[in-house]
């Protein structure tokens, strides 16, 4: 099993084109990040490089996220923001050499306009899908939870993945994130096991208050030995809030992973 650092999360005590570089030094080949919103994405692309490190998945361009924003992409007033950013964030991915790029859909607006909000979601999706086929890349669709993100579109796995049926797309797939699912509907090994197939990447954080694993409630050797029982040849992104003084710390339940398995260190590579 493959585990990339998303260094939008982890390594914060470093300023963020730094933290390619700390996510290399902690032993990591691969890095995911959110939009790097108020950098210059020259300069990404080369701290990219400068590590050495590989990019696995990075984020359409979701907004303001500190102040609430979670995309556009179901929203017609601001759809124009993700269709604007496609292009750049497909360019963006072909500099990097990555193939997978994670949409946030954005918030029910009301009950009554749901269905037409999917509606446009489905629209914007395809379209992008279809711009990222171009490109040999495959655009993401995640279930956020609803208790710090605000009454998102997509807030259970069977949304997301009827969702993603309705696309009618190939290369749009499921992200499977632990934390948020264990929030919203627990029964994370039954889920994993019914959509394992549509699964492209894996999230983990630890629930309830998104530490790295071991500081919660999820039995992370257990999932992630399902998960591996399943076929899954995904890379899984650790995507957690450190509850330790340096992400490095925080790293130390890799160790314990390695050790519950066996020792079978080949199987944990960073």
């Amino acid at each position: 099993m493959r585990f990339a650092a998303n260094i939008s999360i982890l390594f914060k005590e470093a300023a963020f084109l730094e933290r390619f570089e700390r996510a290399r030094e902690a032993g990591f080949t691969a890095v995911e990040f959110w939009w790097p919103t108020g950098e210059r994405l020259d300069e990404v692309v080369a701290a990219v490089e400068d590590a050495a490190v590989q990019a696995i998945l990075i984020n359409f361009d979701a907004g303001d996220m500190p102040s609430g924003d979670r995309g556009f992409v179901g929203d017609v007033a601001r759809q124009h923001v993700f269709r604007d950013n496609v292009p750049v964030a497909l360019e963006l991915a072909r500099k990097l050499g990555c193939r997978q790029l994670n949409a946030l859909v954005g918030h029910e607006r009301s009950a009554e306009e749901r269905e037409d909000q999917l509606a446009l979601a489905r629209e914007n999706i395809a379209w992008a899908a279809d711009q990222a086929a171009a490109v040999d890349a495959r655009i993401l669709i995640e279930a956020v939870n609803t208790f710090e993100n605000g009454p998102y579109l997509l807030h259970t796995t069977r949304q997301a993945a009827d969702f993603i049926r309705s696309v009618g797309r190939p290369n749009v797939k499921l992200q499977y994130d632990a934390y948020h699912m264990q929030r919203m509907e627990g029964n994370l090994v039954a889920t994993l096991r019914e959509h394992c197939g549509h699964i492209a990447h894996f999230q983990a954080a630890d629930s309830p208050d998104r530490g790295e694993p071991g500081t919660g409630e999820i039995n992370y050797p257990y999932v992630l030995g399902a998960l591996e029982q399943l076929g899954y040849d995904g890379w899984v992104g650790l995507e957690y809030n450190p509850t330790t003084p340096t992400t490095e710390e925080s790293l130390r339940w890799l160790d314990r992973h390695v050790r519950s398995n066996g020792g079978r260190v080949k199987d944990l590579a960073l």
